[in-house]
């Protein structure tokens, strides 16, 4: 069994660790933005693979003490590079977390940096060039007070980047945080699903990947660990065509997504299609007045304007007024839920949520609030 370490948006932990309970994980155990746990080289693909929440997955190789450059570059050449690149692989190092003497990221990732080519140089002659965009071994250092932990970054590039959304909105939310969403609301494909501001579509489209069974990990391109010496190309081939195999055919529930702009919704359309939805899910261009139950109750979940980026809280008063209203008068038997992240506009929904889930949307604190609608 290999410890392995999963970075999530912070206050999402908790469902993040459900998550890789639920794809065969052991061990789980929650950590400030990142979920410990381990499993074997299966599991390791099988959560890049399958993954809706998490970030990056990193292996841990070595847990030192580290109070300066010095100790860093000593303790980096005690590993054996050779069990990880050749020359002729190129390398990247990233940094996070600061000490009193380790303050600058950028000083660090070249310390590490300069410990792997000095051996390489040392053992081979040769050594690794430097690709800080696509790089062959990805390399994570963590500093927390006076100790480091440097990882092999298995995923590459952030997991939320599924691949299929080219074109985005003004604000978009990561597709971590809109599947985030969709799973405290307790919402299951089985359920239908309305999305009256659904900009660029991406709660929507997450939606849709689930409602199909598609494994997020398929849209996107190469992950990191198929360039890492011990890849197992056969079992990677496996577990992509088991994924293929147990997608679905069609919605067992539908799904609805509005937006006032046109433009915005060819847009979701257009993301629809990069990820293999098609024209399942059902996108109109529509005023907020305009909104009605588009079926039987099911759940509504939306992400308006917080007044912070996309205009001022006293112009959006009405509109959160209004979305109140309207929720209260036409949504008899439905469960809402609004992302906000503004507390003086939620005020003016005027209904009483039943529950409040605190998440962050980038760096901004935001609540999910639930209201039940009778």
């Amino acid at each position: 069994m290999t410890q392995y370490f999963a970075t999530v948006a912070r206050g999402l932990e908790e469902i993040a660790a459900q998550e890789l309970t639920e794809l065969g994980a052991e061990e789980v155990q929650p950590d400030f933005t990142g979920v410990y746990f381990q499993g074997n080289q299966e599991l390791l693909y099988r959560v890049n693979l399958w993954s809706r929440l998490l970030f990056r997955v990193f292996v841990p190789v070595r847990n030192f003490p580290c109070r300066n450059g010095d100790q860093l570059y000593r303790e980096v050449q005690k590993i054996d590079w050779r069990d990880y690149l050749t020359p002729d692989q190129t390398l990247s190092v990233h940094c996070t977390g600061t000490n009193a003497q380790l303050n600058h990221t950028h000083f660090t990732a070249l310390q590490v940096k300069n410990a792997i080519v000095d051996q390489q140089r040392e053992q081979m002659g040769r050594r690794s060039s430097v690709d800080s965009q696509e790089a062959d071994l990805m390399l994570n250092l963590h500093i927390h007070r006076d100790r480091a932990i440097l990882s092999l970054d298995s995923s590459g590039s952030s997991l939320h980047r599924r691949g299929y959304r080219p074109a985005m909105g003004a604000a978009p939310l990561k597709e971590t945080l809109a599947s985030a969403l969709l799973r405290l609301a307790q919402w299951t494909p089985e359920t239908p699903l309305y999305d009256p501001l659904c900009g660029s579509g991406t709660i929507l489209l997450e939606a849709g990947l689930q409602s199909l069974n598609i494994a997020p990990g398929l849209v996107r391109g190469e992950f990191a660990f198929e360039r890492w010496s011990d890849f197992n190309a056969d079992l990677w081939q496996r577990l992509r065509q088991e994924a293929l195999e147990q997608q679905r055919d069609k919605f067992p529930a539908p799904l609805w997504g509005g937006d006032r702009n046109g433009e915005i919704i060819q847009q979701a359309r257009t993301n629809a299609q990069y990820c293999g939805l098609g024209d399942s899910i059902q996108f109109q261009v529509q005023e907020m007045e305009d909104i009605y139950p588009p079926t039987e109750p099911g759940i509504l979940i939306c992400n308006p304007p917080y007044g912070k980026r996309l205009g001022e809280v006293e112009e959006l008063g009405s509109f959160y007024k209004l979305l109140g209203d309207l929720f209260k008068q036409r949504f008899t038997g439905w469960t809402a839920y609004i992302l906000s992240g503004n507390k003086e506009l939620t005020k003016k929904v005027g209904l009483k949520a039943s529950r409040r889930f605190p998440v962050y949307n980038g760096s901004l604190p935001c609540t999910l609030l639930k209201y039940d609608l009778y």
